[in-house]
């Protein structure tokens, strides 16, 4: 698959005959600072008759952008404007727009596999940068689109990003905004007086900057090390799918005698952190420590204020469920499942609240905290990073023909994440995800994976 890019461009909010805003700057928050400092990425495939043409995608973009004057804006050190935290200035220096043509068919290439083929169906993003969102519009000689874009986290998290390419497909077609975007971001993270940090954040939220937050032990570094060390060390990233009856046979065997049910995601994590536990060979021996690090959304766990549905910056913390990998994988599925929920109910909005009082504190600037979020952190063993989309709304993207029939987030050779897509347009009840791992672990973890009779492990 060729790609020739066509056009690159800057687009501007347009604002309908209203004069444009004065420059304005919005200060980051303790959630936005405390997320991973980097651009994220994903792509979407339209077929010929959703796609309209790029001239009118662009003028939607930019009646969009009049809406979510942040991914016109960049990003700026907050001492001038009188704030110790980094600002998104809303000067409405624009959005990248990249047009590009493909020299094959879209169904030559699709369902296209998480692998480095992606990166070149949307823009580049690092520190050289100067926006906070890019778009590339492929075209493929079956008329079919792709549409790519890199989005600065910094901004907003995934539903936050969700939002705003939902209301690009609201203003290319001409409808109203829905959900109406939030821009406030201070008020509704005001701490406490006086403040109440009822829980620890040290080492969780934050560490000293030559900190290792593994939750690996000293007594476990030997096995641990052997799982990441190794002359096939290429990380590979392969895309599960698991079927209504397979998810629906997890969830029998893992509520079988527990006082209620086990959500989807709870049994769905819990048997992929169990296979790539297994599959590293953590549980050959030793006490290795092993823990998940589950992305959990404040829009559904902050109740005083609850966020609105239009907000437009971060609001995630991380449950982090421990225990040790011999443990992990002996014990059934229902042991896994319940260290899950356990640790995600303690993520409520007292916590939340804590976490707010704790990094509001000035204690992270006295002590050189930083966040344990670390791009530069490309392998997790023994531990698991997960990130759910299930229930975003990235098929509802609709620019005036239809929405999608294809998703995906870029390739992110990561060892030890798992993304969890969202839900199929098909309706079919089956869950997808990315899972990374180095290649030498990857066929066992297919054994494990797809199977609920493995040896040595009780599902």
């Amino acid at each position: 698959m060729k790609i020739t890019v066509q056009s690159s461009t800057v687009v501007k909010p347009v604002y309908g005959g209203k004069a444009a805003p004065a420059t304005e700057f919005v200060p980051l928050t303790v959630f936005d600072e405390a997320n991973y400092d980097e651009y994220i990425s994903g792509i979407q495939a339209f077929h010929p008759a959703a796609s309209p043409p790029n001239a009118v995608l662009q003028a939607g973009l930019a009646r969009a952008l009049a809406e979510y004057r942040e991914w016109a804006g960049r990003l700026a050190a907050g001492g001038a404007a009188g704030c110790r935290r980094r600002v998104v200035l809303l000067n409405d220096a624009g959005a990248r727009l990249v047009e590009a043509t493909a020299d094959v068919a879209l169904d030559s290439v699709v369902p296209m596999r998480p692998t480095p083929e992606v990166l070149r169906l949307h823009p580049a993003g690092d520190e050289s940068t100067e926006e906070l969102l890019l778009v590339q519009l492929t075209r493929f000689t079956c008329g079919s689109l792709v549409v790519g874009y890199t989005m600065h986290h910094a901004v907003g998290d995934g539903f936050a990003a969700c939002n705003f390419l939902l209301a690009w497909g609201q203003a290319t077609r001409g409808a109203a905004v829905d959900p109406v975007p939030v821009h406030d971001r201070e008020s509704f993270f005001v701490p406490r007086d006086p403040p109440r940090v009822e829980f620890e954040h040290r080492g969780v939220e934050f560490k000293r900057r030559d900190d290792d937050t593994s939750a690996s032990s000293s007594d476990s570094d030997d096995v641990a090390g052997d799982a990441i060390a190794g002359d096939d060390d290429e990380v590979v990233i392969h895309k599960v799918r698991f079927s209504r009856e397979f998810i629906a046979e997890l969830k029998s065997r893992a509520s079988a005698g527990a006082p209620r049910p086990y959500s989807t995601i709870q049994c769905v994590v819990a048997h992929l952190w169990r296979c790539m536990t297994k599959a590293r060979g953590l549980d050959a021996g030793g006490e290795v420590v092993t823990g998940l690090r589950v992305a959990v959304n404040g829009r559904a766990k902050m109740t005083r204020p609850r966020l609105p549905e239009g907000y437009t910056g971060n609001a995630v913390l991380w449950a982090r469920p421990t225990t040790t990998a011999r443990e992990l994988v002996a014990e059934p599925l229902r042991h896994a499942a319940e260290i899950i929920r356990r640790e995600l109910a303690r993520i409520d909005d007292g916590y939340f609240r804590s976490f707010i009082d704790f990094a509001s504190s000035g204690a992270v600037e006295a002590e050189g905290l930083v966040p344990t979020a670390d791009v530069a952190e490309m392998v997790m063993c023994p531990d698991v990073e997960v990130d759910c989309l299930l229930r975003a709304p990235f098929y509802d993207l609709d620019f005036g023909g239809g929405r999608p029939f294809f998703f995906m987030p870029s390739y992110h050779p990561a060892e030890g994440v798992i993304y969890i897509l969202p839900a199929s347009p098909l309706g079919d009840g089956s869950v997808e995800a990315h899972v990374s791992l180095f290649g030498r672990a990857m066929d066992t973890f297919k054994d494990c994976c797809y199977s609920l009779a493995v040896p040595d492990m009780l599902i």
